[in-house]
């Protein structure tokens, strides 16, 4: 009798250590799910990435692509940076169903946490921004940047990191290596590394990051995520000194599906001016013109054009990706490159602190976190008419094919590793075009 009671005890001892173990994972699990459907990308998740992924690669087609393509070699952050670009977006249980045919926002930063708080405050009041997903591509890794894209709770928003930008390689090419030349150093007298731009000057990496991270994320995002890589549709690009109008996302979706109709030769849609200091001409008709760096949206078939001329963008010696564009990629499609916008802009640029432009006294400009913006009764809602006829702006002043460039792009490593960036993707083809 007393062996039998024994072996009763140590059965039902048992089950209890089941049943406790079976509710622990239980708990465990949703916890999980919690986490990665509500929270950012918190420390917790980036510590335990980092632990358990550490060997991980993006899902290119070719596993190898880092010795394939001789890429740096990477940091620890680097590294980290990668496997946090691979986490779905967040919000998934606040906006579980994305509308089918929705326009992706990317909006693509650097580190000025004032600037992107007045875009996110703007982001959040634009209509129809819940139906979609918004897509923040940072160059480098900055706590309060960060923290900022942490609060967005109006949308799913995935966020991703270059992992080869300048600003996370401290000592290592493509940030500031000891035996880098500098300013106008003599490489031969010197015996430092690099090469000139075509006014003798040095690779400032703080100023080659800006079409690094360009050309990064136009790579990643239109072939790389799996979020979008398979989107046909238009995907629109804004930068974090954009003011988004609260009708700028359902004016976009009307230009978007007017373009085929009214202007089927026009590459984009954007929702400014290609000159920054105009509000639009408030007439009515749809507007035609070169393709501006304020609110534009393309589609694949674009990308696929533009991606073709990796050679033309990479090679050409300006640290500016959107005068790069303007100066050699355009010009080399063989036919003007137009844009449909309407009377009346959808986003303002209110940043003031660009590196090489001034701002006349009508543009907008932000102070101590503050934008001078008026929001008028037309900007909450949409003002284009799909029987408008569209106006046609030929010989637009601007920078076109024979400008030579601002320089700052002279650096054969640059060039190299631009020209990599649009190659990560795809398989390794000894007879590529690139």
């Amino acid at each position: 009798m007393a062996i039998n009671g024994k072996r009763q005890r140590l059965k039902a001892g048992a089950l209890h250590r089941f049943i406790s173990l079976v509710l622990v994972t239980l708990l465990g699990v949703l916890l999980l799910i919690v986490l990665l459907g509500t929270n950012s990308v918190s420390t917790f998740v980036a510590r335990s990435l980092s632990e358990s992924r550490k060997n991980l690669r993006p899902n290119f087609n070719n596993t190898r692509y880092g010795s394939i393509l001789n890429l740096p070699r990477q940091t620890e952050l680097s590294i980290q940076l990668e496997n946090i670009n691979q986490l779905p977006p967040r919000n998934i249980n606040l906006y579980p169903n994305l509308v089918k045919n929705r326009i992706t926002i990317v909006l693509y930063v650097h580190n000025r946490p004032k600037y992107l708080q007045v875009v996110v405050d703007s982001l959040s009041k634009v209509e129809g921004i819940s139906e979609t997903l918004l897509i923040v591509s940072h160059d480098g890794y900055f706590e309060e940047m960060n923290k900022i894209v942490d609060s967005i709770k109006f949308c799913q928003v995935k966020q991703i990191f270059a992992p080869f930008s300048p600003h996370i390689f401290p000592d290592s090419f493509p940030g500031i290596s000891s035996n880098d030349c500098k300013d106008k150093d003599d490489s031969r007298k010197k015996r430092c590394s690099g090469n000139p731009d075509q006014y003798g000057n040095h690779r400032s990496p703080t100023i080659v990051s800006l079409k690094h991270h360009w050309w990064w994320m136009m790579n990643t995002v239109w072939d790389g995520l799996e979020e979008t890589k398979e989107l046909s549709g238009h995907i629109l690009f804004i930068e974090e000194d954009h003011f988004i109008f609260p009708n700028a996302y359902r004016n976009l979706q009307i230009l978007t599906s007017l373009k085929p109709l009214k202007c089927p030769d026009c590459y984009a849609a954007n929702l400014a001016p290609s000159d920054v200091n105009s509000r639009g001409e408030n007439f009515a008709s749809l507007v035609a013109e070169r393709m501006g760096n304020v609110g534009y949206s393309f589609n694949r078939t674009v990308w696929r054009k533009i991606h073709t001329k990796a050679k033309e963008f990479c090679l050409f010696d300006d640290y500016n990706w959107d005068i790069t564009m303007w100066a050699t990629v355009y010009p080399s499609f063989g036919r003007p490159v137009y844009t449909l916008r309407g009377p009346r802009t959808s986003a303002v640029h209110f940043g003031k602190c660009g590196l090489h432009q001034g701002h006349g006294g009508q543009s907008a400009c932000i102070d101590n976190g503050i934008v001078n913006v008026d929001i008028e009764d037309a900007d909450k809602t949409a003002n284009i008419n799909s029987k408008w006829d569209v106006h046609f702006y030929e010989h637009q002043p601007g920078y076109k094919a024979g400008f030579k460039g601002w320089g700052g792009w002279g650096d054969e490593r640059d060039r190299h590793l631009c020209l990599k960036f649009a190659k990560m993707y795809h398989s390794m083809d000894t007879g590529s075009t690139i």
